[in-house]
């Protein structure tokens, strides 16, 4: 399952099963989970983690050292679950000191040709990454986000669970949940993500209490204060609207308007 032509380190731990292609490199203190496939032409750096069943494809490079200029060669991390997929060209790099050290990828992520994923960064489950999507260094992103081809999203930026940031979008302040974005300089929101939101099942009912709230923070008058007493009152009758309630509370670089 391995090729002749794969150079693998006596450090890393290779479950049985792995699949390497010819001319890949795997590094020490690399932990690949049963089902792994690494492709021809593959780098993978540790202190690295993967769980189960991921997918890597060629001329990726994948935990390497970070393009942080204060980074001086600390032991950092990065910590992948299960049946994530890194298509060609993907990047991805290990934490920094300066924040908690560890980059972390959740489950059934598909990071499409060429996206990045800096330092620091938190991945949850179920993203998605089109073509040249890059995420700068300490962002958080939620379960289900999708960012377009091309987009570009600043460091320390919050992207909630659920929204959509359409292609070339650049993002500098933090991205609610359940909403879309659209547009560069600045990006701006425009509605709910009703269309993604049906498409993982949430009803109608459900939906038109979203759109409550969206309307709530975006489309009327009230202060964050305001907003956030409003958001308790309808979480009453739609639980799913605390995730919004939450995001106003956390948020320190401003909201995306």
């Amino acid at each position: 399952m391995i090729s002749e032509l794969a150079v693998v380190d006596p450090g890393a731990k290779i479950a049985d099963d792995v699949t390497i292609g010819p001319f890949s490199i795997i590094g020490p203190d690399v932990e690949l989970g049963p089902g792994c496939e690494i492709g021809p032409h593959a780098v993978v750096k540790g202190p690295s983690r993967f769980g189960k069943n991921n997918r890597i494809f060629q001329f990726t490079s994948i935990g390497e050292d970070c393009q942080d200029k204060k980074y001086k060669g600390e032991n950092t991390s990065l910590e992948v679950g299960d049946n994530n997929i890194f298509r060609e060209g993907c990047t991805v790099h290990r934490g920094t000191p300066n924040d908690n050290g560890v980059t972390r990828i959740g489950n059934n992520n598909y990071f499409m040709a060429y996206s990045h994923i800096a330092h620091d960064c938190q991945i949850g489950n179920d993203v998605v990454f089109a073509n040249n999507a890059s995420v700068a260094g300490h962002v958080k992103i939620g379960d289900h986000a999708i960012l377009g081809g091309f987009v570009g999203v600043h460091q320390f930026v919050i992207i909630g669970a659920h929204s959509f940031i359409a292609a070339g979008s650049m993002v500098s302040k933090d991205v609610a949940p359940y909403v879309t974005i659209i547009g560069r300089s600045p990006a701006q929101v425009h509605g709910l993500n009703s269309v993604g939101l049906s498409r993982r099942d949430f009803d109608q009912e459900t939906i038109n209490h979203l759109k409550q709230a969206y309307k709530i923070i975006f489309r009327s008058s009230a202060t964050v204060g305001d907003a956030i007493e409003k958001l308790d009152e309808l979480i009453i009758k739609c639980p799913e609207a605390t995730a919004i309630r939450d995001f106003l509370k956390q948020s320190e670089r401003g909201i995306t308007r």
